[in-house]
Parts: C-alpha cells; structure tokens; sequence
C-alpha cells in the first residue's frame, strides 16, 4: 500500500471511529467546546499572527496576487471577527433531534422523521485560513467530524488554528480526532481520501476551477461544488444615483477577492448621468473594462472581451456592458453568469418583479450589495462555502446542510398485509 493510501486509511478510520462519541454530545457539551474556541482564539493572537507573517512572506516571495494575500491575511481585527463567529455559531439552535415531520398513520403507527448529522464531512479549501475555524465549529455543532485539507499557502497559520480546535475539544474530555488535519499539502494525498466512500459522507471544495475540477473527477464520494463567482448587478434606468454608486463600489471594492463581489455590471443606456456614474466608479478605484457604447463617452477605458465577461476576476477590474431593455440584461445574465449572485437596483417595481422570476441563481437580490450573500449576513453564523449547484443545498452552506435525517417507526406487534 503506497504512503497516501496508507494515510488516507487511518484517517477515515480515526475519524469514523469519533462519530461514535460526537453523536451522542449534548447541545450544553458542544457549545462548551465552542466557548473554548471562542477563548482560545482571543488568547493565542499573537502565535496565529505569527504563523500567518510566515505564510504572507511565503505568499509575497511566490508573488500571490494581491486578493490571494487578502484572503491569507488574519490580523487582530480578523481573528476578533472570527471568534465572534464562533460564539454566533454557539447562539443558534442545534439541529441535531430537530422533528421534521411527525403523524399517527391510520394503522395507528407513530411515524417520526427527525434531524441526524451526515457523519464525516472532507473539505478541501484554498487560501483562507479562517475556513479552518468555522467549518470546524458548524460541523462539530452540527455533530459531525470534519477532515480538513488547507492549501499550502496558508499552511503555518491552518496548523495553529487546527491545532486550538483539537486543544478545545482535548480540555473538555472529548476525542481530538473530531477534528483531523491533512498536514501534507501535496495533491496526491488528495485522491486517495476521495476513494473512501465507507468512510467519508460528503465532500466540499471550496477554490478555484482547477480545484473544484479536480475533486469532481477523481472523488467516489458525493461532493457539493463551491464553484466560482461571477456575479452580476443590474443597474436598471429607474435606479437612484447615489443607490446605484453606493451599491456598485461596495459590490467590488469592499473585499474584491471574494466569490460574492460583482464582476460585471449591467447597466440600462437610459440610466441618466451615466458618464458621471462611471467616473465615481474609476475614482472609488475600480478599473473598468466597457462595450463599444461605453467607450463613446469614457475613450481611455479598455474594451471588455467575451472572456472578460466570463471571468472570476477577484480583484479591481469589473466589466460593463450597456442594454436597452430588460430582457437583454436577462439574457447577458443567463449566458455568463456562474450560478452565484444577481443584483438589481432599481424603483420600478415590474421590472424587479421580472429580474426576480427570470433569473435562477443562488441568491438574487434588490437594492442591496452583492456582498451580502454570505452565511454570517444570512444568519447562519459562519458556512462551509456557498454552493452554486442545486442539489442538497444552494447558497450559504450551514448547520442545517451537515445534517441528513432518519425516521422512526413505532408499532404494536403490525405486520403488513
């Protein structure tokens, strides 16, 4: 047996062996773990910085782009967000027993159907360090043992945080192997845990396409896809000027190397001021890639290509394209859009009502930014990703995704005729 088939094994074993003990925790215990998360992080900054300056050095010596830095990057103000989220996750309802349906059948069978976690959850993420954390604390909520597998770009920083995690769990009497760590970032250690079926419950990738691909193709276990976002916001002819700018900077510049920031506009050609829409957007620093109509009124902007329009920029470039109508936004929508995010901002009220029966995405949204497609904004605390596919789970993937359910039949002696 090679090395990483070895590893994949014991692996799948320890953590099939946890759910054993991790089923069974109380709604009290696990959130007693979680407060312990939440501590651990305040008290550890200056360690978590520490391993995340080695990882932004590495980062700058391999000449990562600015939005890669930005998602390697936690600092005091990120590892508060970050424990908040711990304690977010802590203040909501457990999942876990929850009744979804319960009847008296006519043969006076008592039939309950009832939340269950899904087991051992694999995530395979790039990047983003924080992932490690809140994966960790929705799937231990959720009663699942997660095996985590971070890219090597943020490796110092994933072993400090993994390793608070497994100390939390250790304090309160509870296995560490609840939450595993895949140490080796090497690829080829990948392909082996996507072979353990028996072992492994479902998969999540979260970066980019290379990645999500690569799962897809090789994995033998159900994997929800965190896929790409190309985000789209329409700026319709009845929009507020200072709606629209306000909207449209905050789309792109407020975080611009995330999966819900815009990466085109759209915008109505009877949109009134249009040349001075524009200009607010170059001077918020946005770098603009337009249409032939665009360009009339704004010369030195660059045209934007149909690659353009399909791309996951993930930094300050945002393509721009004029409609006449509706429709025509619709339908630019529909052909380049990833599944992820649409936005409208708008006053007319028919026009809102057809972007929103038109169009099918994750999430689709009015007169707000394209930022707030987030599990934390949504209410979920933290997500394991945003899914973008239409099984199981769509948008923000939170505790109530990790669970699966079972039914309990109770009788009085009944055979079926």
């Amino acid at each position: 047996m090679k090395e990483e088939e070895k590893y994949a094994k014991e692996t799948g074993d320890r953590a099939k062996q946890a759910v054993r003990q991790i089923r069974s925790l109380t709604s009290k215990k696990k959130n007693e773990v979680l407060k312990s998360v939440s501590e651990l992080l305040l008290s550890s900054k200056k360690e978590i910085i520490s391993a995340n300056e080695k990882d932004l050095a590495a980062g700058r010596e391999k000449g990562l782009s600015e939005s890669l830095m930005d998602r390697l990057l936690l600092d005091d103000k990120r590892i508060e967000s970050l424990a908040r989220s711990v304690n977010e996750i802590i203040s909501l309802p457990d999942p876990i027993g929850e009744i979804t349906r319960g009847l008296t059948l006519p043969n006076g069978m008592e039939l309950i159907t009832k939340r269950v976690a899904l087991g051992v959850l694999l995530v395979i993420y790039e990047s983003r360090p924080n992932v490690t954390i809140d994966v960790g604390s929705l799937s231990f909520k959720s009663g699942n043992v997660c095996i985590l597998r971070g890219g090597s770009e943020a490796i110092h920083t994933n072993l400090v945080l993994a390793g608070i995690f497994r100390e939390a769990l250790r304090k309160s009497g509870i296995t560490e192997d609840a939450l595993l760590f895949i140490e080796n970032t090497e690829r080829s250690f990948i392909v082996p845990l996507l072979k353990l079926a028996d072992k492994i419950d479902l998969v999540v990738p979260r970066g980019g396409e290379a990645l999500i691909r690569f799962v897809t193709e090789n994995s033998l276990i159900p994997v929800v896809k965190h896929d790409k976002g190309v985000c789209n916001l329409f700026i319709d002819e009845s929009a507020d000027f200072k709606t629209a700018v306000a909207i449209t900077v905050n789309s792109k510049v407020q975080r611009p190397g995330v999966c819900n920031a815009v990466e085109n506009l759209i915008i109505h050609r009877n949109f009134p001021e249009k040349k001075k829409f524009f200009q607010a957007l170059i001077e918020s620093g946005i770098r603009l890639l337009v249409d032939k109509h665009i360009k009339t009124f704004l010369p030195d902007l660059d045209l934007a290509t149909e690659e353009d329009y399909a791309s996951e920029f993930l930094d300050l470039r945002l393509s721009a394209i004029s409609v006449d109508h509706m429709e025509q936004a619709i339908e630019f929508i529909e052909q380049y859009s990833s599944g992820h995010t649409e936005a409208i901002v708008s006053e007319d009220k028919s026009n809102i009502d057809l972007f929103l029966h038109s169009l099918d995405s994750a999430a689709l949204l009015v007169n707000c930014s394209t930022r707030f497609h987030d599990g934390g904004e949504f209410g979920l605390g933290a997500e394991v990703g945003i899914s973008t596919q239409k099984m199981h789970v769509r948008g923000p993937m939170g505790l109530v995704h990790l669970t699966t359910t079972t039914t309990h039949l109770y009788g009085d002696g009944n055979i079926r005729e």
